[in-house]
């Protein structure tokens, strides 16, 4: 189970999930079973502990 620390860095991996860079480059998160879209990242960067898809 991931944790977040509070001190800028997640203990664990996220699970069932990944994410990849879409054309407006924003970070997007994805539900590995289902495949539906959870959730956007505008603030820069990429989501902490998600792996990334190739």
């Amino acid at each position: 189970m991931a944790k977040n620390t509070g001190n800028g860095y997640r203990k664990g991996a996220v699970t069932e999930r990944s994410q990849f860079q879409a054309n407006n480059g924003n970070w997007v998160k994805r539900n590995a079973e289902t495949g539906r879209f959870m959730d956007q990242k505008t603030s820069g960067g990429s989501f902490k502990g998600v792996r990334k898809e190739k």
